[in-house]
């Protein structure tokens, strides 16, 4: 039996992101990954009753209430418990530190719904970045997938795709068609392709 990545997807809010990697684990095009956590920290996201539905473990860990330092090491403790290998940003809209993200070298990965370097950074995440991308009059707009190191906004680029912007586009509108034209398509193959590579590491360590 091949070795398998054990993710864990870290949501804030409705977890369409989630659902794409869900779907993609059930189509059989994340064969090197397994979703084994869901973490939210929003106890009332959409999200945790998707993770339910598909039997995966799911728990709200809140910030509010633990603290920055308190909040993280609850995800330390539950990545540890759950033995993960990869982290997925899907939505999640907590900050996370320097000090926590070292400890994951390579093995966190986030999307973005722009062309990053466009409209990314401090106060640029969900329908803020479709407005902002509406206001500046761009043609083209689009998602990508990277990497997540200790300096802010940095982290190796693994996939981008364009997306047009149409005449009449409300934030919400882009945000949807940004959604399934390139952040549904781009996260699970950029997570297949870091489980992939993962898995190998672990089958050359037996």
């Amino acid at each position: 039996m091949l070795n398998k990545a054990r993710i864990a997807v870290l949501v804030s809010g409705g977890g369409t992101n989630l659902e794409a990697l869900f779907n993609a684990q059930a189509a059989g095009s994340l064969p090197r990954g397994e979703i084994v956590l869901v973490l939210s920290s929003n106890p009332d996201a959409f999200a945790l009753e998707r993770a339910g539905r598909r039997g995966v473990p799911a728990f709200a860990v809140s910030r509010k209430e633990l603290g920055p330092a308190g909040f993280e090491a609850a995800l330390t403790r539950k990545l540890t418990e759950y033995q993960v290998d990869l982290i997925v940003l899907a939505g999640f809209l907590s900050i996370l530190s320097s000090d926590f993200v070292r400890r994951w070298p390579d093995r966190i990965v986030n999307v973005h719904p722009s062309l990053i370097p466009a409209f990314c950074g401090k106060g640029f995440y969900g329908l803020r970045v479709h407005q902002a991308a509406l206001e500046r009059g761009v043609k083209v707009t689009g998602a990508t997938v990277h990497l997540v190191n200790e300096i802010p906004d940095g982290g190796r680029i693994l996939l981008q795709k364009a997306v047009e912007v149409q005449p009449g586009d409300t934030p919400e509108t882009l945000q949807r068609r940004v959604m399934e034209q390139a952040e549904w398509v781009l996260l699970p193959r950029a997570v297949e392709q870091l489980s992939a590579h993962i898995a190998a590491e672990k089958e050359d360590h037996l």
